[in-house]
């Protein structure tokens, strides 16, 4: 019994979601040129930020639920919540014991980082209390978090923030792209949403090609950025030829978990090939775990 409640509260969670977010967190930390600098590599600090990074992520979905109880009850009664595996209440501790513990990891890295996860923590509540269902409130609210999230790893060497803060701009962008789509999930969408989306992809993987090439990195990104386009693309083009929930469901998946591929190419755009290759190797982790919990 004990053990098929854990699976319930890791099902809730989003297990390969976590995974991209532990990505976002690794690409700061190449920006942040740390393991670069020729000092022992800090892996207490990357233990802690990649841990705040997954009890921050997995609180805002819990959260998710707990909010969209009531909608899940008709859209997804299959969730936790709704079929009775986990109460509201069950749920609603659990999602605040994870943000809590997110936030604290991070402080305990230092205290610009614990400020950056008490952010994410704080624009996933609003997302999930709030702005979810605003059209453009929503998708930017939800970019913010994963603008915040790339910061926090950047964190490690705070002094970078002030340089590189801007680097978040992308991740908004992209975030806001897949959140802007996946309103058609349930019921179906609009074709003209999904080339909105298309563009906004196309301007971000240009965005990180420029930043590539201004660093003379712009080959080794390549090896990362064409498997990148072709992962998003390929489902978003099937969703805008039919836009139907079955498949706007496959292009946001596609979109979430190549986060992964997008955080490589930052970080090798960083001159960190390395860890580069440690981020794209996260890739099979988080698909398979894809196939054991749902993506959304």
């Amino acid at each position: 019994m004990a053990l098929k409640k854990i699976i319930v509260y890791l099902r809730m969670m989003r297990p390969a979601n976590i995974v991209t977010s532990v990505a976002d967190i690794l690409a700061g930390i190449a920006i942040s040129g740390i393991l670069n600098s020729g000092f022992s590599v800090p892996w207490l600090s990357i233990l802690l930020l990649a841990a705040s990074t997954a009890c921050l992520y997995g609180g805002g979905i819990v959260f998710n639920d707990v909010f969209d109880a009531e909608l899940d009850k008709i859209e997804r009664p299959e969730r936790a919540i709704p079929s009775g595996l986990i109460s509201l209440q069950q749920a609603t501790i659990f999602g605040t014991f994870l943000l809590f513990g997110g936030i604290v990891f991070a402080a305990l890295n230092s205290l610009t980082s614990g400020i950056l996860a008490f952010l994410v923590a704080v624009f996933a509540l609003l997302y999930n209390k709030l702005s979810k269902h605003h059209s453009f409130l929503g998708p930017f609210n939800m970019g913010l978090c994963r603008g915040f999230n790339l910061l926090l790893g950047l964190s490690i060497v705070p002094e970078m923030l002030y340089s590189h803060y801007y680097l978040a701009v992308i991740p908004v962008i992209y975030i806001f792209s897949i959140t802007m789509t996946s309103r058609g999930e349930v019921h179906g969408g609009q074709a003209k949403n999904l080339y909105v989306a298309a563009f906004l992809y196309a301007l971000v993987i240009c965005a990180i090609a420029y930043f590539a090439y201004v660093n003379g990195r712009l080959l080794w990104s390549l090896l990362f950025l064409v498997p990148f386009t072709f992962m998003i693309f390929r489902p978003l083009l099937k969703a805008i030829h039919q836009p139907i929930g079955k498949n706007i469901g496959a292009a946001v998946k596609a979109g979430v978990i190549s986060l992964i591929l997008m955080d490589a190419a930052w970080a090798v755009t960083f001159d960190a090939l390395i860890v580069a290759f440690a981020i794209a190797a996260l890739l099979p982790v988080s698909l398979w775990l894809s196939k054991l919990f749902a993506v959304t």
